[in-house]
Order: structure tokens, then sequence, then C-alpha cells
């Protein structure tokens, strides 16, 4: 049935539904209140592979040309000036100046801050030492939220468990001790539990105190911090990572049936939640400003090393996506929208006040991206979205083949942009031979020294491909 079918003989006041109902089913991303036809995937192939050359563009820039080496010394620069940037510390207030500025100086579009409230937890002195069988100074992180020791310090015995299993087991010998968790590494996701839960487990059941072994596959006698979590109406009680090397020791002891007493002595406080900033910059659409490709990784790290990897690698290929695109003078049709989070190490805040302040554009936003396992040497992304919107992502990863980065995985993953996956926005992440992430995660191993400039080249070229060519599509990704 046509249109002039179904309108002939109406009056005008009649077609009102009508004329808001097909506005509202064939709205186009620009707005233009008319039909579509579904294009196939062989126009959308076509459409993709025309941008072979500028792609080709944007890699030689990137890897071979005057852009070479300049993520890597953008990141050294801002590292080693700024430090390690915990949520909350005047370390990041100055990371976050130091930014703005830099994005301003680079010329790019809309550099501004936006305010976020952010957790701000202090470490403050710590040490530890076991004392029986023998005297060993035992290096150790308090993990992020932990309350700190009565003045003096706790001295205990040491309870060695391997799991929540065998901590519930033993339970009738935990008042009073200091729980230590032996747990073997199988995954970071698998693990981390006995980092986050490890304190509330174990004093439901008494215990004055919890150690954890460190959640790495790998270790040089390094102990590694991170977030951990207290529960309403159980006591909070102090909690540190050990490394895998004195966890392992102290099992064996343990084994033997000597008793075990260590000495445990932390400072940690929280403190009222602080003022921060989401920190973000932009390359504008020349049509469609306000439909949005953003890129990102955050701006925050722990307060040991220099959060070079975790993330600070992450960040700065973002900024350099846009820097790319500038020197190239590509203004893709929408805008491409770099966002450096903070205090993503709290559980994500900085990028939760973002979706909350943005969701009210959530149609706008065309693809989420974001970089936080490491700028190592690139596969290719991770991808969560609908069938056909991973169909065009598969055409856009052959664009990478010079660099043998065309990989497209499943599940994008990133703590700072899952709520716009969780509400439909497609998103990527990106996939890189990181298999050595978690040796250096959260740890003071976290330096430049793990950086490398001719894989940094290689990530800001498929960060910069894979967004200009999502940005300026002739349409947005299909939900």
């Amino acid at each position: 049935m046509t249109d002039s079918q179904v309108l002939r003989g109406v009056r005008i006041w009649t077609l009102i539904p009508t004329v808001l109902f097909l506005c509202l089913a064939f709205t186009l991303p620009t707005g233009n209140c008319r039909p579509q036809r579904m294009r196939s995937i062989t126009e959308i192939r076509q459409e993709v592979a025309g941008y072979a050359d500028v792609a080709k563009r944007i890699m030689e820039l990137a890897v071979y040309g005057k852009a070479q080496n300049r993520s890597y010394d953008k990141l050294a620069a801002f590292t080693d000036t700024v430090g390690s940037r915990v949520s909350g510390s005047d370390s990041l207030e100055r990371a976050i100046k130091y930014m703005y500025d830099a994005l301003r100086q680079d010329g790019l579009d809309n550099v501004h801050l936006e305010p976020v409230k952010v957790p701000h937890w202090v470490r403050g002195e710590e040490s530890a030492a076991m004392l029986l069988p023998r005297n060993h100074t035992l290096p150790i992180l308090g993990l992020g939220s932990s309350v700190g020791t009565p003045e003096g310090g706790i001295e205990a015995e040491v309870l060695v468990v391997a799991s929540f299993e065998e901590l519930r087991k033993r339970a009738a010998e935990v008042k009073g001790k200091i729980v230590l968790y032996n747990e073997p590494y199988v995954s970071y996701g698998d693990t981390v539990q006995y980092r986050a839960l490890g304190a509330t487990e174990a004093a439901k059941l008494g215990a004055l105190a919890a150690l954890v072994r460190s959640i790495t596959p790998f270790s040089i006698n390094s102990p590694h911090t991170g977030w951990q979590d207290y529960q309403d109406g159980v006591p909070r009680i102090p909690s540190a990572c050990v490394t895998i090397e004195d966890a392992e020791m102290m099992a064996r002891i343990s084994h033997l049936g000597h008793k075990i007493v260590v000495r445990l002595s932390m400072a940690a406080k929280t403190l009222p939640d602080a003022d921060s900033f989401n920190t973000v910059a932009e390359i504008r659409g020349s049509e469609h400003p306000e439909q949005v490709v953003l890129i990102s990784g955050h701006l925050d790290s722990w307060d040991v090393g220099q959060g070079a990897m975790d993330d600070g690698g992450g960040a700065v290929i973002s900024w350099e996506a846009l820097s790319l695109l500038k020197d190239l003078s590509l203004r893709p049709r929408r805008t491409v929208r770099a966002v450096l989070w903070t205090a993503e190490e709290q559980g994500g805040v900085g990028a939760a006040q973002y979706f909350q302040l943005h969701k009210v554009n959530i149609s706008n936003f065309d693809l989420v991206m974001e970089s936080d396992l490491g700028t190592f040497r690139p596969l290719g992304i991770q991808f969560t979205g609908s069938q056909k919107a991973r169909a065009i992502m598969r055409e856009v990863m052959k664009l990478l083949e010079p660099i043998n980065a065309t990989a497209l995985e499943e599940h994008g993953e990133g703590t700072d942009i899952n709520q716009w996956m969780e509400a439909g926005v497609p998103g990527a992440s990106l996939h890189t031979a990181d298999s050595k992430y978690f040796w250096f995660h959260h740890s003071n191993g976290d330096t430049m020294t793990v950086q490398d400039p001719m894989e940094m080249n290689l990530c800001s070229a498929v960060w910069a491909t894979v967004a200009y060519v999502i940005a300026d599509l002739e349409e947005m990704l299909p939900r």
C-alpha cells in the first residue's frame, strides 16, 4: 500500500498520529523524516573498502611518519613528570591539569573538564614482618579502602588457607588470627574475588586482619594492590597483599606444622570524597557533530609505579588518535571524542557519573571504545554489538591488514564503557598481546620500562583508524 492510498480522502488533522509514527519509525541518524532503504552488506562492504587509502595514510603517519614514537614520548613526558595518580590525590589533579593543557596546546576541539566526585583513600605508612618461626620482612601493599590497624599494629598468629571453602571448613580456627589467602592464580577474573572479598569473609569469622596473595601469575617478590570491598554489618578489618613468594613460603611453613606470627601495621584511612574531573577533547564532526564515536582510557592509577601501562597508555593513544586525525586534516561526519576517565580504579566512578550526565543523548552515541589492558602489540579489537554491526566492524578491521591487527573478538570490555554496552550501545576494547599485563598490574613494576614505542605506534594507528572510519560512515552502527 502506497502513502497516497493511505492518505487519500483523509482530513489533515487526522494525519498527525500517522506522520508522527512514520517519523519515529523511519528517522535516520540525521533526524530526517523519511523511510530508509535497508542497505545490503555488499554495499556496506564496498563503502568500507573505500577507506583503504585513508586508513593507509593514518597507519603510515603513526608507524613510519613524523608521528612515529610520538605516543610513547607523550606518555613518558606525562608519567615521568607526574608519576602515580591515585583517586583523590594532588598528583591526580596535577595529571588532569597537565593533560588539559596538553590537549589545548595540541589544538583539539572542545577541550574541557567535567566535574566528578571521587573516593579519597590514603595508604599511609605500612609494614609487616614475620616474627615466628623466624624474623622476615614482608613486602606488602595495603588494599584500597582498607582501614588501618590500631595504633601500635596487630601481632597475631597466621592461619593459611587456599580458598574460601577451606576458610569455612576451618571456621573454628579463625577467631583472633590473621587470615592469609594463598589462593592459586587461575585467571584475573576468577582470582580477584580473594582481593575484593577476602577481608569481609575473614571478618565474618572473627579474624583480626586479612593478607591476600597478590593477584598475578608471576612475581619478582612484588606485591600488587587493588580495590577491596567491605560489607555492611561486618566488622572492617585491615587488608593487604603480600607477594607470591611470601604467601607460598608461609603456606609451606604451615604445612610443616610450625606456628606463624606476623606483626602488621597500617595507617590507611578514607577521607571525604574529593573533587576531580573527566578530561574531554574532540575532533568535531563535519555533518553530524551531535553524534559521537567515543574513545577512552583512564587517567588515574594506583599510588605505586608510574601507572604507565594501567592506564596511561590507553589515555595517551586516545589523545594520539585525535592528533593523527588533526595532522591529516581528517574531519569525519561524526564527532570523535576522547574521554580520559577519572577514578576507574575505584570501580569506574568517573565513567558512571559521565553516563548519568550524557545518557539522555544515548541515541547519538555510535560506538564507545576503551583501552585498558595495556598498549602492547595490537591484535585487533573485542566487540559487543548486533550481528549486523559486527559484520560492519569485520570489514573495518580488514583495513588494518597492513599492520596485522585485523582480529575481531567477542565481548568488548572495560569498566568505563560497560554501562553504555548494557544500554545497547556498540562497544569495543583494544585487544593486545597482553600475556604479561598482570605481571606488572597494580604494582611498582608498572613503569615506562614496560612500554614499547613501536607497539604504541601500532595501537595508536588501530585506535585512530577504527574511530575515524566508524565516525565517517554514511550510517551509524545498527543496534
